[in-house]
């Protein structure tokens, strides 16, 4: 039997409104997949590790849980793993064995950081290797910078700086680096490095440049893992007030016209309007910084159960792609890679 349609029922459907429904679109998890705007993938992300001489024991960071300061060995075999679940790259900080008024361990050949680049390179070499150049580790004081005296003032010189961050840089990039990426906030430190690599023939070596660096309260847990909080004052004279965004996007043009090849604005969560503006603005990659406060904020609030850690993860690290980022630096990329296969 064939059923008829009256014309008359046609054209009742035909005159009733459309109706628009985004939930269409919501339904189920393969359509949410389907449509799905911004994906972070493992190969996004850039896992920071601390080295530690091979005096030291692998000890995990008590306002970071699950980040640990590492010997060589360890550092390898972390890049290993974060490489196997699909990290691309990792990014170096050292803990010398003495520190100084001028950071000069930094530059030492046998360093933690110079031995696990080495040894990465060796062992995982697909691995790209990022070298973070900055004095605050390795100097007595915990500054970026030497330090003067103007009438009984302290303060970083910029210049007198700016030739002991080239000689950390070349350093690094001899020991076998990919990128130096340099943090101190000197101005004019991305143009004196470029020269002192391409100077020594280093052309092929990055610099990914901490271009809007601001001074933030974020980074307590980091000076705990890297133990460089500053033996007086702060770091606000150097790194950017926090309140300035057109100042942002003024540093980091000032790095791209000094030869930097990503530029990065750290921290990530309280700056993505940045993240965005740098997005717009410019068209070499942009890098952000998730750093450890903001890390250990949803550590903290997962272990009390006020929230789902891996859930509340995914959506931080999912809305700083959002905002424009191509790399995220995150203490989370291993985690998140291994729950992403």
């Amino acid at each position: 039997m064939t059923t008829k349609i009256s014309s008359s029922t046609i054209t009742d459907t035909a005159a009733a409104p459309l109706t628009r429904r985004p939930r269409r679109l919501r339904r189920s998890e393969s359509i949410r997949t389907m449509v799905r705007e911004t994906v972070v993938r493992p190969e996004d992300l850039i896992y920071p590790l601390f080295v530690v001489p091979p005096s030291r024991a692998r000890v995990e960071i008590g306002s970071m849980p699950g980040v640990f300061q590492l010997r060589v060995r360890e550092a390898v075999e972390t890049a290993q793993r974060a490489f196997e679940a699909g990290v691309r790259a990792v990014l170096l900080f050292g803990l010398p064995e003495t520190k100084d008024g001028i950071g000069s361990s930094s530059w030492d050949p046998t360093g933690p950081v110079q031995s696990a680049i080495e040894g990465i390179k060796r062992h995982v070499p697909a691995m790209t290797v990022i070298a973070d150049v900055c004095l605050c580790e390795y100097t007595d004081h915990g500054h970026c910078g030497v330090i003067v005296d103007h009438d009984g003032v302290k303060d970083v010189d910029n210049d007198q700086t700016l030739p002991l961050l080239m000689k950390q840089a070349v350093s690094f990039a001899a020991a076998g680096a990919d990128f130096v990426a340099p943090s101190d906030m000197m101005d004019g430190r991305i143009g004196a490095i470029r020269r002192a690599l391409d100077g020594r023939g280093m052309t092929d070596v990055g610099i990914m440049a901490y271009s809007a660096k601001f001074a933030s309260g974020f980074y307590g847990p980091f000076r705990e893992a890297a133990e460089s909080a500053p033996q007086f004052g702060d770091r606000r004279t150097y790194q950017m007030d926090p309140a300035n965004g057109r100042e942002a996007l003024h540093e980091i043009d000032i790095d791209v016209e000094e030869g930097a090849d990503i530029v990065m604005v750290k921290p990530a969560l309280a700056y993505l309007d940045i993240i965005r503006q740098a997005r717009d603005s410019f068209p070499l990659p942009i890098a952000a910084y998730n750093v450890s406060g903001e890390y250990s904020m949803v550590k903290a609030a997962a272990e009390r159960g006020w929230i789902d850690g891996p859930r509340v993860m995914n959506e931080i690290l999912t809305s700083i792609k959002r905002a424009g980022a191509d790399l995220i630096i995150t203490y989370h990329a291993l985690e998140f890679a291994e729950a992403f296969r």
